[in-house]
């Protein structure tokens, strides 16, 4: 039992809704708006979307560990510095690799099943190596995106577009502007988690070299481009809402509107370098993203 507490803790099994929650997302559109809706494509979908997430855990526990070590030492809060599990040595990098590889077969299985069985369409297997390609190589080297400063843009492709489309198009065998039009404001939240975390890493990502977004253009510039997401992802909710996405989303998503305004607020004033509410900013900050595709869900299951 305790070494099954290691795997579960080493999967980060809660974060995985940032992808189940948006790939449902995609599942409900088309059904709401195209009346197209199968069950046995929805879950293998599913499981194939949670594995690519699991792809991108696992790697990053791999290959940062370096920094992760560090996190310990310098500035580790809940949110960052991976899950430990390898760092405090209880389960071994090697087990990982091998794990890594089964969960990439097992998601390919799933594409092959879903294109070629269930006729899902010719760039079902496309969207699926694009999203495993974006998880392993984020931390992995030799693309390794995370130290290239463009990392959070792959991530905010996956979390973001990716998840949400892959959901529709798996249901209806096309691609939806609206689709497209729905998942920005969630990927502008995605890139946020992405450079809120960066922030306690911060000392540990320096001292490695590892060049990602906030490391290269630092911690006050950071809080401008953060307010300048936040800017965007609600802008573009409200397009979303004129391109078609129910007006009943707008009621569920007022409070996410309120939390956003307020951590940019927060950022803009410095709240990043106090330890205790910065880790208070990486949880709303995935509060954020979460809250904006629920808003996205009750406003299509409210307005049937």
């Amino acid at each position: 039992m305790a070494r099954l507490k290691y795997w579960f803790l080493l999967s980060r099994i809660p974060f995985l809704s940032m992808m189940i929650i948006p790939y449902i997302l995609g599942a409900l559109l088309s059904s709401h708006f195209l009346g197209i809706f199968n069950w046995s494509v929805f879950w293998i979908g599913l499981f194939g979307s949670s594995l690519v997430q699991l792809i991108a855990h696992y790697s990053g526990e791999i290959y940062d560990l370096v920094e992760d070590r560090l996190s310990v030492t310098l500035e580790k809060n809940f949110f960052t510095g991976g899950s430990q599990v390898l760092v405090e040595n209880h389960i071994k990098p090697r087990q990982v690799k091998n794990l890594i590889w089964a969960v990439i077969f097992l998601a390919m299985i799933s594409g092959l099943i879903l294109q070629f069985y269930f006729k899902t369409g010719k760039w079902t297997l496309p969207l699926g190596t694009s999203g495993i390609i974006c998880a392993y190589f984020y931390s992995k080297p030799p693309l390794r995106l995370v130290r290239r400063g463009i990392g959070e843009i792959f991530i905010a492709y996956a979390f973001g577009w990716l998840a949400v489309n892959a959901g529709f198009y798996l249901q209806a065998a096309r691609f939806d502007m609206l689709a497209t039009w729905v998942c920005l404001p969630i990927a502008c939240a995605v890139a946020n988690i992405i450079l809120i975390n960066e922030y306690p890493d911060y000392p540990a990502d320096k001292q490695v070299f590892k060049q990602n977004m906030l490391v290269r253009i630092g911690k006050e510039k950071g809080a401008l481009l953060y307010t300048c997401l936040v800017a965007c992802g609600v802008g573009t909710f409200f397009l979303a809402l004129a391109k078609g996405l129910p007006m009943q989303s707008a009621i569920f998503y007022f409070p996410i509107l309120i939390i956003s305004v307020s951590l940019a607020y927060q950022m803009l004033k410095g709240a990043y370098t106090d330890r205790k509410q910065l880790e208070k900013l990486c949880a709303l900050t995935i509060l954020v993203n979460l809250g904006t595709s629920l808003s996205c869900i009750l406003g299509l299951l409210f307005s049937r």
